[in-house]
C-alpha cells in the first residue's frame, strides 16, 4: 500500500500542478458553477473516455490522460461547492482555493487508503475501462440524487460519490502510467 500512496500522490501533485496554472489563468471562475453544471462537466469528460476507448479513430489529440485529470480537477471542484456552496463572483484567492483542493485531497485520500485497506488493493486487477464505467455509473448516481434535490433514503451522499469518483480517475491514470 506504500506504492499506492506514492503514486496517488504522485498523480494528485499533476492535476494540483494543472489546477494551480488554471487558477492563475482564470481565477475562480469555477465558484460560480452549481452542482449539476460540475456533474455535467465531468460526465462529458467520462464519456469522451469511453468513446476514446471504444473507437479507434480519435479526432483529438487529446487521450484519456488529460480527459481524468479533468475529472479529478472538476470534482474537488464541487466538493468545494458543496462545501462553501455556490458563489455569485469568484471570491477566492489562489492561495485559499487550493487550501480547499488540498483539503479534500487529504479527506479523499484517507477514504481511498480506508478502503484500499479493506479491500486488498482489488483496484490493481480492475481494468481502465471498468474505472471508466464505474466512473460514469457514480455520476449517473449523483444525477439522479440532484435530480432529487439531493435526498437519499438509504444511500450515501454526493460527496461521497464524488470522492469515489476521484479515487477511480486516480487508479485509472495510475494503471496509464505503468503501461
Amino acid at each position: 500500500m506504500q506504492q499506492t500512496s506514492q503514486q496517488y500522490d504522485a498523480v494528485i501533485n499533476t492535476c494540483r500542478e494543472l489546477f494551480l496554472k488554471k487558477t492563475q489563468d482564470y481565477g475562480t471562475a469555477w465558484r460560480i458553477l452549481r452542482l449539476p453544471s460540475l456533474t455535467d462537466q465531468i460526465f462529458i469528460k467520462a464519456q469522451r473516455i469511453r468513446s476514446l476507448q471504444q473507437n479507434e479513430v480519435r479526432k483529438v489529440d487529446e487521450g484519456e490522460q488529460s480527459e481524468f485529470i479533468g475529472i479529478i480537477n472538476y470534482s474537488i471542484m464541487a466538493l468545494i461547492q458543496l462545501e462553501k456552496g455556490i458563489a455569485e463572483q469568484p471570491d477566492l484567492d489562489a492561495d485559499e482555493a487550493i487550501g480547499l483542493y488540498d483539503k479534500e485531497v487529504s479527506i479523499t485520500k484517507s477514504l481511498m487508503e480506508n478502503k484500499n485497506h479493506d479491500y486488498g488493493e482489488a483496484w490493481r486487477d480492475i481494468r481502465v475501462s471498468s474505472l471508466t464505467d464505474l466512473i460514469l455509473q457514480k455520476l449517473l448516481r449523483v444525477k439522479q440524487i440532484e435530480d432529487n434535490a439531493g435526498a437519499t433514503l438509504v444511500s450515501e451522499g454526493i460527496d461521497a460519490n464524488y470522492q469515489d469518483i476521484i479515487n477511480y480517475a486516480v487508479f485509472a491514470l495510475i494503471h496509464l502510467s505503468e503501461k
